[in-house]
């Protein structure tokens, strides 16, 4: 496929936002600080913004594969490292936040780059939806109700109430099944994490640039990344965010890596235990990774080790 640069059919001075989008380990990083620089050389400044939901949290640096300020290139990073492992990472709340940072990019006249794998992160951005109202008491009492009584009786009440819904939403996730409840009660519709029926983009000037590796190939590159976690000191890391509260972190404990971690420092796991359902959870979640962002027709998928940054950067006018 082709850059789409929606609603544009060429070159505009106007502030652009990229988006470059893909699985975990395929090269998104690496791609959007050539990206930037290639964009400086064609007299466009560009700033990154995070759409990475584990990179939010401040020291989930080693298990996320943070691009930490050394490596940054100079170039302005948003939205890494705000919230605290104790926060709970909310999508609505993203959007706000990743919407005001590029707004604010693009009055300074830089160009943005949202790079990140957050399937609904990313989207939340992109197409030009709102979501479902928040009740924090009507929450707390479904809480309060799956605590007591667990994730099975308020899924049968989810099932019973929208059947549709509940078919979307994994019934031992209690979370997703309290808030499909909250807005239902609220007389709203549940998203069921999916993108709308026909969206459109939320910024005009867009261009989405989605990065894929063959799965012969980033299997082993998963696998091997997961073994150099452990070695570069994740158990260390995890250890230190256990005594920031991590375990308290309903998002956040639950990471991919972080919770085979946290067993392992409980000696639930062992460290080869720990290991391999890591990277058994890893190559999961790419495979999701890759299934929601084949939906982004507008897409021109690359593989990031190949393509030149320089022509992507000089590509913002394409068409289908």
């Amino acid at each position: 496929m082709t850059v789409v640069a929606a609603a544009a059919t060429e070159r505009t001075s106007a502030p652009r936002l990229w988006a470059v989008v893909g699985a975990t380990g395929t090269g998104k990083t690496g791609l959007s600080l050539d990206l930037a620089e290639a964009l400086a050389e064609r007299g466009r400044a560009a700033e990154v913004v995070n759409a990475d939901a584990m990179q939010l949290y401040r020291g989930m640096d080693i298990g996320t594969a943070k691009i930490l300020d050394a490596g940054r290139r100079g170039i302005p990073h948003h939205l890494f490292d705000a919230l605290d492992v104790t926060d709970e990472a909310a999508v609505a709340w993203y959007q706000d936040e990743a919407r005001s940072t590029i707004a604010g990019i693009h009055s300074r006249g830089a160009d943005a780059i949202l790079v990140g794998g957050s399937g609904l992160y990313v989207s939340s951005v992109l197409w030009d939806f709102r979501f479902p109202p928040r009740d924090e008491r009507l929450r707390a009492e479904l809480e309060a109700e799956l605590e007591q009584h667990g994730a099975g009786l308020l899924f049968a009440r989810l099932r019973e109430a929208d059947p549709a819904a509940a078919e979307r939403i994994d019934p031992r996730n209690g979370r997703r099944v309290v808030r499909a409840l909250e807005v239902l009660a609220q007389g709203g519709e549940t998203h069921g994490g999916a993108l709308p029926a026909a969206p459109s983009l939320w910024h005009p000037e867009t261009t989405i640039v989605a990065t894929a590796i063959d799965r012969e190939e980033l299997v082993p590159l998963l696998d091997a990344r997961v073994e150099r976690m452990w070695a570069d000191g994740l158990l260390e890391e995890v250890a230190q965010l256990r005594a920031q509260g991590l375990e308290r972190g309903v998002t956040a404990s639950r990471a991919i890596g972080y919770a085979q971690a946290l067993g392992q420092l409980r000696g639930d796991l062992t460290r080869d235990e720990a290991v391999a359902e890591t990277q058994a959870l890893t190559r999961r979640y790419a495979r999701r990774q890759v299934s929601w962002f084949r939906r982004y027709a507008w897409a021109r998928w690359v593989d990031a080790r190949r393509v030149d940054a320089v022509d992507l950067a000089s590509a913002e006018g394409e068409t289908r």
